[in-house]
């Protein structure tokens, strides 16, 4: 049996709603939250019809009338401040009903909840779409706004994107229909893969699919192997339901997208991402350039597993390097193994090989950010003290990692799948660094906390950089070299398995646009994605799949899921590298950057820290430093 972490904890998720632990839903504190919600929205209405009755419009729209006697700068300080408040209670409580589902998604009461909060949620989406169309009849009035109320300077980025999402909007008879066909149709869906991947399990040994899919950082090349078999024979078991959800979630966006003046999904992404096609471009560009380092690092780790120059299996990707041979020079790079005691302040020998405990992982999270800043470290330490981490891995629950944030409280939780890895606790720095890109910008107004993807995966990526380089120095030998593998495995994952993803989904719409897909489709537009961006690095035993896994694909409205990481990769590199350079003193930039996030573009945020992003010279020295650190670490000399 595999051993596993000891003393894993549940989050304590009861107490953001006080009593909810021993009444449920029924509480007081929940109830009066979901009060407030509604009665901002009543507020919201109020206001909304306030202004359609000034611009003459009746309740049908926003009408392009001058609106004699309307008052339109007064009117959107006032609307700004009534959504901001509705906004905090509404996420708040959403993100808690996610929550709940997602740590046990066979609970019927916490579906119904879910369901009904989406419910509630389609009269916001309605009042959001009748403000963007106030706001586009009265776009001339902007900078008038703007001098009258100054303290409104930094929604010019939040407001100008919402001007541009007013001119994607369908009628709204059509805007409502779709609403409310995504709960049955999109959301739906959605659910049916969390549901039927989070209860998989292997009759044979009893394992659930996220302890299968945990094997493929095994030692063990026959387990990683039979983990892979598993995974597949399971996958192919629901490749009807699973290819049904994927058809249809791909289908309604292609239609939807069309009917909203979208050129395509990856420009609907785009407009989410606050990034230019530009950027987006250049990245891209940057990224395959590199593949030949890749696809050399990759069949370099499948000769020292196997001996074979026939590339990398996929089961073999997580894989940690064997112990060099003892008469191959003791290394695989130009650090030597030597007999050693470990280096003072180190987090303990054999980082990549022991199986953690989650209190050695809690002390080592909290000392490295400590060592970055006070106030990061104070923050991991209140995040485990009061509880935020649910990190048992137990039937129900779904897979993977993530962070939400509940603004009305000021707090996060963090959903992780904790086995004792050494890749489990990078994955805990990732999700606290967006924990406390949250808390960062948490004294702001609720409508400048809303950075894009890209951004949020750039203080999560810092994060776990900063553990990650902190074990590599610190370690010495095979151990360093197994560890700096780790990196490039991680950092392989956020360029060459997105690059991908972006393929398989961009060839998913395309297909899509003119006919149905079946399990057999997406798993040969999956093995074409998989050629073309791994190549020869990957061997013949591959991973078609992988379509049915990642439920990002099963998410509405979150398209292209996929370049922000390695948006978020190379930018946090260049962000890890000015604070190599400049010492403790970057951790006020830092937060800066940080709290900037929700009011800026990605090409603004970027450039305020020196970098020109729409360049694919950017990326390529990012990329060119992780190339010098596989040079440095992995390449044995002569």
């Amino acid at each position: 049996m595999t051993q596993r972490a000891t003393d894993v904890p549940r989050w304590d998720i009861a107490s953001l709603y006080q009593g909810f632990d021993a009444e449920g839903f029924g509480s007081p504190a929940y109830q009066a939250a979901l009060q407030a919600y509604r009665t901002g929205m009543d507020e919201l209405d109020s206001v909304l019809e306030a202004a359609r009755t000034l611009l003459g419009a009746g309740t049908g729209g926003a009408g392009a009338g001058s609106g004699k006697g309307f008052d339109f700068p007064l009117w959107l300080s006032r609307y700004l401040e009534i959504a901001g408040r509705t906004g905090a209670a509404e996420e708040s409580l959403n993100a808690f009903a996610s929550a709940l589902y997602s740590t046990d998604t066979t609970n019927a009461e916490y579906l119904n909840n879910l369901s009904k909060l989406e419910g509630i949620g389609l009269r916001s989406r309605a009042q959001t779409r009748a403000f963007r169309r106030i706001l586009s009849a009265h776009a001339k009035d902007m900078e008038a706004f703007y001098a009258r109320f100054p303290a409104f300077a930094p929604y010019r980025s939040v407001l100008a994107s919402e001007l541009i999402a007013s001119y994607h909007l369908m009628s709204d008879a059509e805007e409502s229909l779709a609403d409310e066909l995504e709960r049955t149709g999109g959301a739906a869906w959605g659910r049916l893969h969390e549901q039927l991947i989070s209860t998989l399990s292997d009759p044979a040994s009893g394992k659930t699919f996220n302890e299968i899919r945990s094997e493929a950082y095994s030692a063990d090349r026959s387990v990683r192997k039979a983990a892979w078999e598993t995974e597949l024979r399971l996958l192919k078991s629901e490749e009807i339901p699973l290819a049904a959800a994927l058809n249809n979630l791909k289908g309604a966006t292609v239609a939807l997208n069309k009917r909203r003046s979208w050129d395509s999904a990856v420009a609907r992404s785009l407009h989410s991402a606050r990034m230019s096609a530009k950027t987006l471009d250049a990245l891209l560009a940057a990224i395959k350039d590199s593949l030949p380092l890749w696809r050399q690092y990759l069949r370099t780790k499948g000769r020292l597993l196997t001996g074979a120059d026939s590339g990398c299996a996929f089961y073999d990707l997580f894989a940690p390097l064997p112990p060099p041979k003892a008469d191959a020079g003791g290394g695989y790079g130009t650090a030597r193994e030597t007999t050693r005691r470990p280096p003072e302040g180190s987090a303990e020998p054999g980082a990549g090989d022991r199986v953690w405990s989650f209190q050695a992982a809690k002390d080592y999270i909290i000392g490295k950010f400590a060592g970055f800043s006070a106030d990061m470290g104070a923050f991991a330490e209140r995040a485990f003290a009061q509880r935020w981490i649910d990190a048992e891995v137990r039937t129900g629950k779904v897979g993977g990692a993530y962070c939400t944030d509940f603004p009305a409280q000021g707090q996060s939780r963090v959903l992780c799948n904790f086995t004792g890895a050494f890749s489990d606790i990078t994955t805990l720095a990732h999700e606290l660094g967006h924990a406390y890109h949250r808390h960062c910008i948490a004294g702001l107004d609720y409508g400048l906390q809303h950075y894009p993807m890209t951004l949020a995966e750039t203080a999560s990526i810092f994060a776990e950089t900063i553990v990650m380089h902190d074990a590599i120095a610190k370690a010495e030998g095979h151990e360093k070299a197994r560890l700096a593998e780790t990196y490039m495995q991680d950092s392989c994952q956020v360029l060459v398995d997105i690059l991908c993803r972006f393929y398989f989904e961009q060839s998913v719409f395309e297909a899509r646009k003119d006919a149905e897909l079946s399990a057999a489709d997406f798993c040969r537009l999956m093995a074409e994605a998989q050629e073309k961006s791994y190549g020869a690095g990957l061997s013949s035993e591959r991973h078609e799949y992988m379509w049915a896994v990642k439920s990002h694909y099963y998410s509405p409205g979150l398209d292209f899921y996929n370049f922000p990481y390695a948006f978020g990769l190379l930018f946090g590199t260049a962000l890890y590298g000015r604070y190599c350079a400049e010492g403790a003193a970057f951790s006020e930039t830092y937060v800066r950057l940080l709290r900037e996030t929700g009011s800026a573009s990605c090409e603004d945020v970027c450039r305020r820290a020196g970098f020109a992003i729409e360049k694919p010279e950017f990326w390529a020295s990012g990329i060119a430093s992780i190339t010098a650190f596989y040079t440095e670490h992995l390449v044995a000399p002569g």
